[in-house]
C-alpha cells in the first residue's frame, strides 16, 4: 500500500472514530452493568420468582391469570401476557391504556400454578432502566435508536479501516510490541492497536448486532406490511374482534403448542397489539436448546373461534434480529461468557479512551529521530490517529 492509499486510510478511520467515539463509549459504559442484569437485579431485589413447588403441581388456566392480573388495572388492556425462559411458574401481563405501542405500561407477575399476584415489578424506573435506555435509544424513541444505529455503523467502518492500516503500521515490529521506554503519547499508540486487534471480532459482532438491533421496530413494521398482511386477506373489512366475543386464552395456548410440538411459549400477543392483528391472537413459541430458544414460532389463532389459521416462519431479517439481540450481550453462555463479554466491553473502553486521548495530544511535536528508532517509524499518517477504533454499539 503507498503512501497516498495509507493518508486515504487514515483520514476515513480518523473521522469514523471521532464522530462515534464519545457514544460507543456512552454505550460501552452502560453495556457492562446490562451484561449482568440478571445478577444486579438479584442484587437490588426487582427480580421476581415464582415460589418452589413439587414437580407437577397444576397450573392456573391463562384465562384466571389474566382475569386476576386486570382486576388491579381494569381502566387498561391486555397487551401481551409472557413466560421467563428460566422460569415456567410465572406468567407476566402487560397492560397498557390502548393495544397500540406504547411506553406507558403495567406489568403483573403473576404464580401460573395458584393464579396469585406475586408482584407488579415497575420496569420503566431504577438504575437499570436508566442504563436500558441510554443504551437503546438515548430517551429519543425511534429517532434515538436510528441514530445510535448509524454511529454503529461509523464504528464498523472504523474498525475495517484501522485493521487496513494496522498491517503496514507494524510492518517492523513484532506483534504486540509496546515500546514503554518511550514518550506516553508512543506507549500509549502502541496500546490502542493491540487491544484494538484483540478485541476486533468481538468488537465488530457486537457492534454489528447493535447495529441490527437499532433496526427492530422497522423491520417489524416491514413483516407485518409484507407477511402479515397477506395471512390476513380473509379478514378484510372486518372489525377487530370485540373483547366480549373473544374465546378462551387457555384454549389458545392449547391449539398454538398443538402446532407445534415439543415447543414452549415465550408470550402472546393480543388482538390489535404490534405483534398481532385485530383479529388474532398470536402465540409465539421457543425451542428448548440455547439457540433455538431464541428462535421464535408465530401461531395466529383466531381470537373468536380458536381456529389456528397460520403458522408462519419468520423471515431472516427477523431471525437475524433474534439472534443477534442476545448475542448483544452473551447471554448464550451463562456467567462465563457474560464474564468474557464484560473483560472485552473493558478493553474497548481502553482503546476508545486511548484513541481520544491521541487526537487530543495530536499537537505535540515529535523530536528529531534517533539513529536507534530505525525501523520503528510508524507509515505516513498513523501515527497520532488510532490505527484501530471499536466500540459496543446498539440495544
Amino acid at each position: 500500500m503507498n503512501s497516498r492509499q495509507i493518508k486515504t486510510w487514515a483520514w476515513v478511520h480518523k473521522w469514523s472514530s471521532l464522530v462515534c467515539t464519545v457514544f460507543m463509549l456512552l454505550l460501552c459504559i452502560t453495556g457492562l452493568p446490562l451484561i449482568f442484569h440478571h445478577e444486579i437485579g438479584h442484587l437490588l431485589g426487582t427480580e421476581v420468582e415464582a415460589p418452589k413447588m413439587p414437580a407437577g403441581t397444576p397450573r392456573a388456566s391463562l384465562d384466571r391469570v389474566i382475569e386476576v392480573a386486570h382486576a388491579l388495572h381494569p381502566e387498561r388492556v391486555v397487551q401481551f401476557v409472557s413466560q421467563p425462559e428460566d422460569d415456567d411458574g410465572l406468567w407476566f401481563v402487560t397492560l397498557t391504556p390502548t393495544p397500540a405501542p406504547t411506553d406507558d405500561f403495567k406489568s403483573v407477575a403473576v404464580d401460573a400454578r395458584t393464579g396469585q399476584v406475586l408482584a407488579q415489578p415497575k420496569f420503566d424506573e431504577g438504575f437499570m432502566w436508566v442504563m436500558l435506555k441510554l443504551h437503546v435509544d438515548l430517551f429519543a424513541g425511534l429517532p434515538g435508536k436510528l441514530f445510535l444505529g448509524f454511529m454503529g455503523l461509523l464504528l464498523l467502518v472504523a474498525i475495517v479501516s484501522g485493521v487496513v492500516l494496522y498491517a503496514p503500521f507494524m510492518r517492523k515490529l513484532d506483534f504486540g510490541t509496546v515500546r514503554r521506554e518511550r514518550r506516553p503519547r508512543l506507549k500509549w499508540l502502541d496500546l490502542h492497536n493491540l487491544l484494538g486487534v484483540v478485541t476486533l471480532v468481538w468488537a465488530f459482532t457486537v457492534g454489528a448486532t447493535g447495529m441490527i438491533n437499532t433496526w427492530a421496530d422497522l423491520l417489524i413494521k416491514y413483516w407485518q406490511y409484507d407477511q402479515l398482511s397477506s395471512l390476513l386477506a380473509p379478514y378484510k373489512g372486518q372489525p377487530e374482534t370485540p373483547k366480549a366475543e373473544r374465546a378462551s386464552l387457555q384454549r389458545t395456548l392449547e391449539v398454538a403448542l398443538a402446532q407445534a410440538p415439543g415447543m414452549k411459549v415465550s408470550f402472546i400477543a393480543f388482538p390489535g397489539t404490534a405483534f398481532s392483528s385485530p383479529h388474532h391472537n398470536t402465540v409465539f413459541l421457543r425451542g428448548n436448546e440455547p439457540f433455538t430458544s431464541r428462535l421464535l414460532q408465530p401461531v395466529l389463532v383466531d381470537a373468536k373461534t380458536n381456529e389456528a389459521t397460520a403458522s408462519p416462519r419468520l423471515p431472516w431479517y427477523l431471525t437475524a434480529l433474534l439472534v443477534s439481540q442476545p448475542l448483544h450481550f452473551g447471554d448464550y453462555g451463562g456467567m462465563p461468557m457474560q464474564i468474557i463479554w464484560a473483560l472485552l466491553d473493558i478493553a474497548t473502553i481502553i482503546v476508545l479512551g486511548s484513541g481520544l486521548y491521541l487526537w487530543l495530544k495530536r499537537g505535540n511535536t515529535v523530536p528529531a529521530a534517533r539513529p536507534e528508532d530505525a525501523g520503528h517509524a510508524a507509515p505516513p499518517g498513523a501515527v497520532g490517529r488510532p490505527a484501530v477504533t471499536t466500540a459496543k454499539a446498539g440495544s
